[in-house]
């Protein structure tokens, strides 16, 4: 295994390049989601890990927060305090959000951080178990409008509709708000409720190149903020899916700018928004019919991943098939069977690993190559 999985990772480690050579020249990169502490669902951020890959990467900034935590109660204090000492620790490159519980004091939490320094609330309806018309959101909207602190709020899987209650908060109260995930739980109308509408913002921590490229057309691109969702999204790819998708949506150099720090840093700073352009993008979307089945089998990969299941249906069989289809974009097949081959040879030894921490590894690293390989299915001959 050990062999196998140092293969796999050298592999990951070489799309640095492909990333160098995607950013603009000399930019500054703001990473508006990320996480540090011990989730419930075993996953850890870890303050040193997160440190090394900001260095690597070149991200100067992170607004960061704490999981959902096995110390959550009450009120998530024990955390919000790690979260702030994290920020301190950190001498300004981690800015610190407070995680809250709405049913254990929620407004006393939210004040007694932000006097300490926290710039930002982050709500999860989904790990919290709220809806987006409980009556106790409005006193917190209200607040973070009072204090001039964004809210960032969990817009991903797992969510009933959510835009038409979240549209009513925020223009009751006047709040800045960041939806994470791109709003893909509702991403239609929360994009017919919020494309246009200056201070509210949607994160790129998605796993599908689709679901970006959606955005991209629906909302300005001064109203999209780079976000990893460490340590859920990792380098290369997370930076790698925003710059291929908005480059194919044909966001220019200055709008990448400000997608990767510029309306970030503003949001930080407490800068007013930009002035907001039209979207860009299409409704519609083509590609060669071999990278169209690379991505269907991918796509169908992912969930087992998650679980840690082998690959009993044989999707990335399908998805390497598919890379010899014989309908030109040779070298991009060819890079794009690469990481399928290892994420393959690396996904047959899961059933063998016993060790828990090692399951996750492996699954995890196996993931990693297939995202990296389905960005550049989505994103190559289209």
């Amino acid at each position: 295994m050990e062999e196998v999985l140092e293969k796999a990772q050298s592999l990951i480690a070489g799309y640095d390049d492909e990333l160098a050579r995607e950013l603009p020249e000399g930019v500054e990169i703001f990473d508006a989601h990320v996480h540090l502490g011990h989730d419930i669902d075993g996953m850890t951020g870890v303050y040193e890990d997160l440190e090394r890959i900001n260095e690597r990467y070149g991200i100067s900034r992170c607004f960061m927060f704490c999981m959902d935590e096995l110390d959550r109660h009450p009120a998530f204090r024990a955390a919000n305090d790690r979260t702030l000492a994290y920020a301190e620790r950190s001498g300004g490159w981690l800015i610190p959000f407070v995680r809250l519980d709405l049913s254990e004091e929620p407004i006393e939490e939210a004040n007694r951080c932000l006097d300490l320094g926290a710039r930002g609330i982050k709500l999860h309806p989904r790990a919290q178990k709220f809806h987006l018309n409980d009556e106790r959101l409005a006193p917190v909207f209200e607040l973070a409008a009072e204090r001039k602190v964004p809210i960032l709020i969990h817009g991903g899987r797992g969510l009933p509709p959510i835009a038409d209650h979240l549209r009513r908060l925020v223009d009751a109260s006047g709040a800045q708000l960041i939806i994470a995930h791109a709003g893909i739980a509702d991403l239609a109308a929360l994009a017919a409720c919020f494309g246009g509408k200056s201070g509210v913002f949607f994160d790129t921590s998605v796993w599908s190149p689709i679901d970006l490229l959606s955005l991209y057309h629906l909302v300005s691109p001064e109203q999209v903020v780079y976000a990893s969702d460490y340590p859920y999204g990792q380098q290369p790819s997370s930076l790698l899916i925003a710059l291929r998708t908005a480059r194919l949506a044909g966001l220019n150099d200055e709008q990448l700018r400000a997608m990767l720090s510029g309306t970030a840093g503003r949001i930080a700073d407490g800068d007013p928004p930009l002035e907001l352009t039209p979207p860009i993008g299409s409704q519609t979307f083509s590609q060669p019919m071999a990278f169209a089945r690379i991505h269907q089998y991918l796509s169908m990969a992912t969930p087992l991943l998650w679980t840690r299941q082998a690959d009993t249906i044989g999707v990335l069989g399908l998805a390497l098939n598919a890379c010899e289809d014989r309908d030109g974009h040779a070298e991009e097949r060819d890079r794009i069977r690469q990481l399928l081959e290892a994420a393959r040879d690396l996904w047959r030894v899961l059933p063998d690993v016993e060790d828990e921490g090692e399951q996750r590894t492996v699954s995890r690293t196996t993931f990693r190559l297939v995202h990296l390989a389905d960005i550049l299915a989505v994103t190559s001959g289209a």
